[in-house]
C-alpha cells in the first residue's frame, strides 16, 4: 500500500468513527440533558405558575413526547440547525462559533508553551539516563503532573497578579493577558510531553544506529538533535492527538478562572441554565474538533514517520 493510500484509508476510518461518535454523543447528550431538569421551569423562574411554565414549554416544543423531540433533534444535528439559545434567542451554533476563536487561541498558545518547555527538557532528561539531575527533574515533573489545572491557575493569579502585579488575569485584553491562561493550560500537557520525549530519547540513544554514528565521530549534540530527537518527537505528535480532548476539557475550567471569552465558559454557563441548544451545539463542535485533530495527527504521523517512507503498493 502506498503512503497516499494509507493516508486515505486512515482518513476514511476517521470519517466513519466521526459519524459513529457524533451519533453516540448526540443521543447520550439529548437524554442526559432531559434528565438534568426542566428548562421551561428555569426560564419561567421560581415564582412562575404552572400555566406560564406550560406556555414556555409549548413555545420551545418541550411539551411534545420525548420521541418526537429526539427525532427533531437528530434532524437538527444533520442540518446543523440547533435552534436559538433559550436565553439570548441568538442562533446557538453561531453563538458557539463566535467564541471558538478565543478557545483555539488559548489552546494554540498552550501547545506553543508546551513545546518550548517539553522538547528541550525532555531531550535533556532522555540524553542523561544516569544523571542524578535527571531523577530530580523527573520527580518535579511527576509532582506537577498531579496538580489540578485550576490549582495552577489560582497560584499563578495569586503570585503574578495579586502579589507582584505584573500581569492582568481577567479576559482577553491583549498579549499580556494570554500568558497566565496559556501557562495554566500547558501545565496539563507539558509534564506528559516531557516524560514521553524523555523516554523516547533515552530509548533512541541506546539504539545500534546511535552507537554506529558515535563510532564515526559524531558529537553528542549531533546524535541528539539529528538522530534521537526526531524519533522521540513521533511519540509527542501522537500524544497531542490523543490528549487534545483532555486539553479542551481543561480549557473549560481555565476559561472560567480567567474569565476568558471562549466557548468553554459559554458551555458551562449554558449547562447551569439548562440552555439545551447551546450545550448541544458546543458539544457537537468539540466532537468535530477532536476528530479533526486526531485525523490531522494520523496524517502527520504518516508523513514524518521514517518507517513509512519505504511503503510500497
Amino acid at each position: 500500500m502506498t503512503r497516499s493510500r494509507a493516508i486515505g484509508a486512515a482518513l476514511g476510518r476517521r470519517g466513519i468513527e466521526l459519524l459513529i461518535l457524533l451519533f453516540g454523543i448526540s443521543t447520550l447528550l439529548f437524554f442526559l440533558l432531559r434528565l438534568s431538569g426542566d428548562p421551561a421551569a428555569v426560564l419561567a423562574g421560581d415564582e412562575a405558575d404552572p400555566e406560564t411554565v406550560a406556555l414556555i414549554a409549548a413555545r420551545y416544543g418541550l411539551d411534545q413526547p420525548l420521541g418526537v423531540q429526539y427525532l427533531r433533534y437528530l434532524g437538527s444535528v444533520l442540518t446543523l440547525d440547533f435552534g436559538n439559545s433559550l436565553r439570548s434567542q441568538t442562533d446557538a451554533l453561531a453563538l458557539v462559533m463566535e467564541r471558538l476563536g478565543s478557545t483555539l487561541l488559548m489552546a494554540g498558545l498552550a501547545l506553543v508553551v508546551t513545546a518550548l518547555v517539553a522538547v528541550p527538557l525532555g531531550a535533556w532528561i532522555g540524553a542523561r539516563p544516569d544523571a542524578g539531575s535527571r531523577h530530580a527533574v523527573n520527580g518535579i515533573v511527576f509532582v506537577i503532573q498531579g496538580i489540578p489545572g485550576y490549582i495552577v491557575g489560582l497560584l499563578l493569579i495569586q503570585l503574578f497578579v495579586v502579589e507582584l502585579r505584573w500581569l492582568g488575569s481577567i479576559g482577553n485584553a491583549g498579549p499580556l493577558s494570554w500568558i497566565l491562561p496559556a501557562v495554566t493550560l500547558a501545565s496539563f500537557l507539558a509534564p506528559k510531553m516531557v516524560r514521553v520525549i524523555a523516554a523516547n530519547t533515552s530509548e533512541a540513544m541506546a539504539e545500534d544506529y546511535i552507537r554506529t554514528a558515535r563510532a564515526t565521530g559524531a558529537s553528542d549534540w549531533t546524535l541528539l538533535l539529528r538522530h534521537a530527537l526526531p524519533n522521540a518527537l513521533l511519540g509527542a505528535t501522537a500524544l497531542i492527538g490523543t490528549q487534545f480532548a483532555f486539553l479542551m476539557s481543561g480549557s473549560l475550567i481555565t476559561e472560567v478562572i480567567f474569565a476568558w471569552p471562549g466557548f468553554g465558559a459559554l458551555l458551562i454557563a449554558s449547562v447551569e441554565r439548562l440552555d439545551f441548544p447551546v450545550v448541544q451545539a458546543a458539544v457537537f463542535v468539540i466532537a468535530i474538533l477532536v476528530s479533526l485533530v486526531n485525523a490531522v495527527t494520523d496524517v502527520a504521523f504518516s508523513l514524518i514517520d521514517p518507517r513509512l517512507k519505504g511503503a510500497t503498493a
